[in-house]
């Protein structure tokens, strides 16, 4: 099991305990500088408040479990309006929208691609970049997140 599936399967549980969505985390392994970063959803918007009732469930629950070796900072945060991108369900529900997407491993030489999502199918992503469909499988995604639009 990865870092990131242990880290969710224990703080996913303190969220939802809370009253939030776990939308999910990114784990950026740095030494001392390690970030823990947790994605937190709710129909009523976030809050400070909320991030900081959610940073103390968490931080209880870390401190049990103790799944990180050394020191981290735990950031909660709501994914905002360039919000993270982790699920198929994630992405099935910003069709139409743009986005940008680093693959785990490259499809044609190229890891890096921006466009726009076309649909969302078994596992597949079709991402429209310049007038191209590519067809990417969802865990190939490393990391993605929507563009914003100001």
């Amino acid at each position: 099991m990865s870092k990131q599936s242990q880290l969710e399967q224990i703080i996913r549980p303190a969220v939802e305990a809370a009253g939030f969505e776990f939308w999910g985390l990114e784990y950026i392994s740095q030494g001392k500088h390690s970030i823990l970063r947790v994605f937190i959803e709710h129909e009523d918007g976030i809050s400070v408040d909320d991030c900081a009732e959610v940073s103390h469930q968490v931080s209880g629950v870390l401190d049990v479990e103790d799944p990180i070796n050394g020191f981290y900072n735990l950031e909660i945060s709501s994914p905002g309006m360039d919000r993270p991108l982790f699920t198929e369900q994630h992405f099935a529900m910003y069709v139409g929208e743009d986005a940008e997407l680093r693959l785990s491993f490259p499809i044609n030489g190229r890891r890096k691609f921006k466009g726009t999502i076309e649909s969302v199918n078994n596992g597949k992503i079709n991402l429209v970049v310049d007038g191209e469909v590519h067809e990417i499988d969802v865990p190939q995604v490393e990391k993605a997140q929507l563009i914003a639009k100001y």
